[in-house]
């Protein structure tokens, strides 16, 4: 069973900033790692390939820098992995984005199985992987939370629901995203980390995924940031930190008078 694993460099989650006039996210000098949701998808897609006689690749899309995204993911087990990174590609929105992937894995092809991470930390939509689904024409299962069974023409999983969990079975090829309870990532191996360190990452573009130009980048993008805030904090607790009895019975004193000034106190 061959699985493709898209995964996601993402700025580390403190350091996020966002450019006010283009409503972009700011990349430069901001530390990266691999998003931490992708990390269940890779241990997933190990096991699955791993336990079938299959290669797991992993794919990212973004500057070259994302390159050390996937050396890490082959450090952790994969086989192999591809990058697409060009200009044309810049300030895509998740519909791009999934276009993009999609034309990437088609171009990969005899794969199986595409898993995802659930979400990623930047952008919080979840949407990628069911758009990655959606424009390769395969079924998808959201929220996997486990892998019950491998067939030879289908899988069988464990879906997570608000109210418990689901069991489907779903036909291959297919796309599955998976959330953390689905396995415990690994950790990376001196072996596998010498195996990235000398691995060739191809490097693809626009023409290498055979791409329409105006279905990327910021042309092919259909959501628009029209403005962007900063939270603003509306209330401020009054904290305090009793040293000694007398500060404590004032801090009594002064929260009984809140309460009453507010009618909060039980009559």
């Amino acid at each position: 069973m061959n699985v493709v694993i898209p995964i996601k460099q993402v700025p580390e989650t403190s350091k996020v900033r966002m450019d006010p006039v283009t409503g972009t996210m700011i990349r430069e000098g901001v530390e990266s790692i691999v998003n931490p949701l992708d990390l269940y998808a890779i241990e997933v897609g190990v096991q699955l390939a791993g336990q079938t006689g299959g290669k797991a690749t992993a794919i990212s899309m973004g500057p070259p820098k994302a390159g050390e995204a996937l050396r890490e993911a082959v450090s952790m087990g994969c086989d192999g992995g591809i990058l697409l990174s060009h200009r044309d590609f810049a300030g895509s929105d998740t519909w791009a984005t999934s276009y993009a992937l999609a034309r990437a894995i088609a171009k990969v092809g005899g794969w199986d199985v595409v898993v995802c991470g659930e979400r990623a930390t930047d952008g919080d939509t979840a949407q990628v992987g069911p758009g990655i689904a959606a424009w390769l024409d395969v079924p998808v299962g959201t929220y996997i939370s486990g892998i019950v069974e491998h067939r030879p023409k289908s899988l069988v999983v464990r879906r997570l629901v608000e109210d418990g969990y689901e069991t489907l079975e779903i036909e291959l090829p297919c796309l599955l995203t998976v959330v953390k309870e689905v396995a415990s990532p690994r950790m990376p191996t001196l072996r596998g980390k010498q195996k990235a360190r000398k691995m060739e990452i191809p490097v693809w573009g626009p023409v290498e995924i055979e791409a329409d130009p105006g279905s990327l980048g910021l042309r092919g993008s259909p959501t628009r940031v029209v403005k962007v805030e900063s939270p603003k904090v509306t209330r401020h607790g009054d904290i305090r930190v009793p040293r000694d009895p007398a500060d404590m019975e004032r801090a009594v004193d002064d929260l009984v008078a809140y309460l009453e000034k507010h009618d909060l106190l039980p009559r």
